[in-house]
């Protein structure tokens, strides 16, 4: 009887489990074995021949200048971003689980900009940015828009941020909508009866509630902020002046436009070091809120 079951147990692994660790083993780890090998070679992407140099591609990362000012970038686009959109997209929950006529349309309307890809939605925001503001300055005499967001090295990392949050706090919108929906009705009336104001309700019963949410929203507006490349090229291209190159921008033009492969997975592993670090003590400090809560 136990073999019996030993073979089905088998069985119901090889047809359920089987495929999906063979498809992860092909797509996720192979690749990355392979990358982590590229480290320590100076392959330039064309040629056949591939010598160990050691680690002399890390040392390179290290003398890289503008990988590290493109990492400083990412990271103030990262903390710009993660703030605003999860602000935002609370917000506009908070706002659509109220009683409001045409909620549904509303919704969405917001998670829509979701659906468009990040080329596609750069280049919409590049016409409105570089065009529509512009006209708009030169009509009505507003100096601040008379010139392009783009030419303008602030401005344009603003225009990112101002993207992102337009694209993704629909996404994490719906997320939070989910927690607030989660929250039982009784606790937030008996908090009413006992005198609590709207206010009081939100800070000591609904964030702390909602706290699985945050975890959520923030692990995932993080991951994307960080590995975000569509946007930045199809909406600045790193300019003006390569102002606006964020990491994974200068990860890509350093492998494939300047054929250093080796050097430019390098600096990805770090990136991706970084990001799996930060998105760790990020889910760390969250479940301990959510303990608490």
């Amino acid at each position: 009887m136990r073999i019996k079951s030993k073979k089905e147990g088998l069985k119901v692994f090889g047809i359920f489990a089987l495929p999906g660790l063979f498809v992860f083993a092909a797509v996720v780890i192979i690749p990355f074995l392979y990358g982590l090998y590229l480290t320590f070679t100076d392959w330039n992407g064309i040629s056949s021949a591939t010598n160990l140099v050691g680690f002399d591609n890390y040392v390179n990362v290290f003398k890289d200048t503008e990988f590290w000012k493109s990492l400083l970038l990412t990271l103030k686009y990262v903390v710009c971003s993660v703030a605003l959109v999860n602000v935002v997209a609370f917000f506009l929950a908070y706002v659509l689980t109220s009683k409001l006529k045409g909620v549904g349309f509303f919704r969405t309307g917001f998670f829509t900009p979701n659906l468009i890809g990040g080329v596609v939605l750069g280049f919409i925001w590049q016409f409105v940015f570089s065009r529509v503001l512009v006209n708009i300055g030169s009509t009505t005499g507003i100096s601040f828009l008379s010139k392009s967001f783009l030419a303008d090295p602030t401005k344009a990392f603003w225009a990112l941020v101002i993207v992102t949050v337009w694209q993704t706090s629909g996404y994490m919108m719906l997320i939070y909508i989910a927690g607030f929906t989660g929250i039982s009705a009784d606790v937030l009336e008996a908090a009413s009866i006992d005198g609590a104001t709207g206010f009081q309700k939100l800070k000591s019963i609904t964030v702390p509630l909602m706290m699985p949410s945050f975890v959520i929203c923030i692990f995932l507006t993080l991951s994307r902020s960080f590995m975000v490349y569509d946007l930045n090229l199809s909406l600045t291209g790193g300019e003006p002046y390569g102002t606006t190159v964020m990491a994974a921008m200068h990860v890509y033009n350093k492998a494939f436009t300047s054929r250093q492969y080796g050097v430019g997975q390098a600096e990805a592993l770090i990136l991706f070091l970084l990001v799996a670090i930060i998105s760790s003590v990020q889910i760390y400090l969250g479940k301990r809120k959510e303990v608490e809560a």
